[in-house]
């Protein structure tokens, strides 16, 4: 039985170096293309759902799913289609943004920091021991980045829109009162992302599987 279980992941990681490795044509079929579309259409979507989590009073913090597919599409397909499926939803989200596209250029580096340690590492090493552990180090790094690009993207944008200060506070002021409730909220995103993500993923392989694509 164990030699079974040897063989079978042996077959699985050849193929899944061999789908690593699709000629530019085939990852890019119009099967693929068309899931890309879907699952960039659904995040768009889901990303105004928003739940106020407002953490140490900290009000313009909102939570939002949106970012579950886009980890899901670099789990199914690889890095490089969540990325573009990242980059297409937050192009999305800049029409009519308030913020200059701020909020939409710091949220692409935070999920691109975050997606692209275990989509990579899954490529190489399909098990649930290699998803878990690449998504909690994938957490902490998101929510290193998040916190940079509060502090340097989207603190100094809304200052400048608000005349130069926020809450009547200077940038570095306003990031020093607010840093750790931004720290919080990053980390229970990335967590819940996570969770959702391992919860969807299986169906999503199989619908993949009977598809082709």
């Amino acid at each position: 039985m164990m030699e079974n279980q040897t063989q079978n992941q042996e077959t699985t990681g050849a193929s899944t170096r061999s789908a690593h490795k699709l000629p530019i044509k085939k990852r890019f079929s119009a099967k693929r293309l068309a899931f890309m579309a879907v699952f960039t259409a659904i995040s768009y979507a889901v990303s105004f759902l928003e739940i106020p989590l407002p953490l140490f009073g900290a009000s313009f913090l909102k939570l939002d799913f949106g970012n579950v597919f886009i980890v899901l599409i670099s789990f199914l397909l690889g890095p490089v289609e969540g990325l573009i499926v990242c980059f297409l939803k937050e192009g999305l989200r800049c029409i009519g943004s308030s913020s200059m596209c701020a909020g939409e250029i710091a949220n692409f580096l935070v999920t691109g920091t975050y997606l692209l340690l275990p989509s990579i590492c899954y490529q190489y090493r399909r098990n649930l021991k290699t998803v878990v552990i690449t998504l909690a180090c994938s957490c902490v790094l998101a929510t290193g980045t998040a916190l940079l690009a509060n502090r340097f993207i989207i603190f100094p944008t809304y200052a400048y829109l608000f005349g130069g200060n926020i809450f009547g506070m200077s940038v570095s002021e306003a990031f020093s009162a607010f840093w750790v409730a931004v720290l919080l909220f990053n980390l229970i995103k990335t967590v819940s992302v996570g969770l959702l993500t391992m919860l969807l993923y299986k169906r999503l392989s199989n619908f993949l599987k009977k598809m082709k694509i």
